[in-house]
């Protein structure tokens, strides 16, 4: 099996030789430039698996040849070397499509680190493959989505913090599990935990971790959420439901790149990549001081927008069929859906977006006979709750309809077949609202 091959890119002949010193240690074979040109020439003569390039270059910059790479040789990741006041430009090469940087003095330890994920990135092609048989596989065909996917696998090349920005539903986590399955880190954990769902009082416990006996009910040592995702992938959900306090912690996380337990003295190092999501508009809380803004630049290096399902209403049908396959798969069934009721479903605004659809299926799979779903078993709102009042008349809807079933129920001894019978619906689909409006006898 051939060597990995790395260029190395700087104008500082000791760091050239620093860099190519350890990288041979590592039984990497090493090619060096000077500046721009030289590398590009290298570039088209030799097959590399790795570029390290310095951020400034005699006769140009990093991030042009960052560029450069991304547009002629995409399978091959580089990474910028930075000085410590060139972060922001480093930042700029991530989103060009670097896949990290890593800033002067190089430690041998970050370096080792930096060219060991790199090496294990997937090639456009894994990509591709990863994205259309994974369980998380995002589902569409609109151009609004085939730009997310193209979005994804890009950034998905990236050790940066991704930001990802939809409404409830649209499919948010999904986005995070893709990032993750077609990056470096896809056999590392990826761990999702939901910021809003963590009490305040233990959320500093939760994600770094505490000590036996620090605090009552510490009964044994726990690593935290950051420890678990070590080497792997954080996914923070909803995280501008995180109170102020705890923002300072992780913005110091994420700038030291280690944790300290609850209770302990000694800091721990951890190598995270930080994917966050909320469907609040993070830029508004900011200005309102609700939510840091160095916080907010350090988890937002790179921002993906998840689309409502109103702007890809052409995805339905595909979304649906796939939904009810999945759901066939998982209980060994043969659902079908007619084509009135896929039109419906297209013809729907789907305020709640993808979970929304999920929803709405797996109730009409619970009513509908002779394994097909019709039209009538979908049972769609016929008033969209987009202001208060259009919630209140859902209410209303709701209460007259409960009072129907349970009145029919009643005048019929609660014989639900007769019950069933007398309001023209089956005994499957009473059945179903008896137990979804909490209907009994007493």
């Amino acid at each position: 099996m051939s060597k990995k091959r790395v260029l190395i890119v700087d104008d500082e002949p000791d760091i050239r030789e620093l860099l190519e010193i350890t990288l041979l240690r590592m039984g990497l074979e090493t090619r060096c430039a000077e500046d721009y040109s030289n590398a590009t020439r290298l570039l088209n003569g030799e097959d590399f698996d790795l570029c390290l390039t310095d951020m400034k270059l005699p006769d140009g910059d990093g991030i042009s040849l960052v560029e450069y790479i991304q547009q002629h040789y995409p399978n091959t990741p580089s990474a910028v070397i930075t000085a410590h006041g060139s972060i922001d430009l480093a930042i700029k090469a991530m989103k060009s499509g670097a896949f990290d940087f890593v800033s002067k003095p190089v430690t041998l330890e970050t370096l080792r680190n930096l060219v060991d994920k790199a090496l294990t990135l997937p090639d456009v092609q894994q990509q591709i493959s990863t994205s259309t048989t994974s369980k998380y596989q995002i589902i569409g065909e609109s151009n609004i989505v085939v730009d997310l996917k193209r979005t994804i696998s890009k950034f998905a090349r990236s050790q940066a913090p991704v930001f990802i920005k939809g409404d409830s539903g649209t499919g948010k986590e999904l986005v995070a599990r893709q990032i993750h399955l077609q990056g470096a880190r896809a056999e590392a954990p990826f761990i999702a935990v939901n910021c809003g769902a963590i009490p305040s009082e233990l959320m500093e416990s939760e994600f770094f971790g505490h000590m036996k006996g620090s605090f009552t009910g510490a009964t044994a040592d726990n690593i935290g959420i950051f420890m678990a995702a070590n080497g792997g992938t954080l996914f923070l959900d909803e995280i501008a439901d995180l109170p102020l306090a705890m923002q300072v912690k992780l913005l110091r996380v994420i700038q030291e790149k280690s944790i300290r337990r609850v209770g302990s003295q000694q800091e721990e190092a951890i190598d995270v990549r930080i994917i966050s999501a909320s469907h609040k508009d993070l830029e508004s809380m900011v200005n309102e001081g609700s939510f840091r803004q160095d916080l907010y630049y350090r988890i937002n290096v790179i921002g993906v927008t998840v689309p409502p399902l109103t702007d890809r209403s052409d995805d339905i049908p595909l979304l649906a069929r796939h939904i009810i396959s999945k759901h066939n798969d998982a209980n060994a069934t043969q659902t079908d859906i007619s084509r009135e009721a896929i039109a419906d479903l297209a013809n729907y605004s789907f305020p709640g977006n993808v979970r929304e659809l999920e929803n709405i299926l797996e109730r009409a799979n619970a009513l509908c006979e002779n394994d097909m779903i019709t039209a009538d078993d979908l049972q769609l709102p016929s008033i969209t709750p987009t202001s208060t009042t259009n919630t209140d008349l859902s209410s209303i809807t709701r209460t007259i309809e409960m009072e129907q079933i349970k009145s029919a129920l009643e005048n019929h001894r609660w014989n639900q077949s007769a019950t069933a019978r007398s309001l023209g619906i089956t005994l499957r689909q009473l059945r179903y609202k008896v137990e979804k409006l909490k209907l009994n006898k007493n």
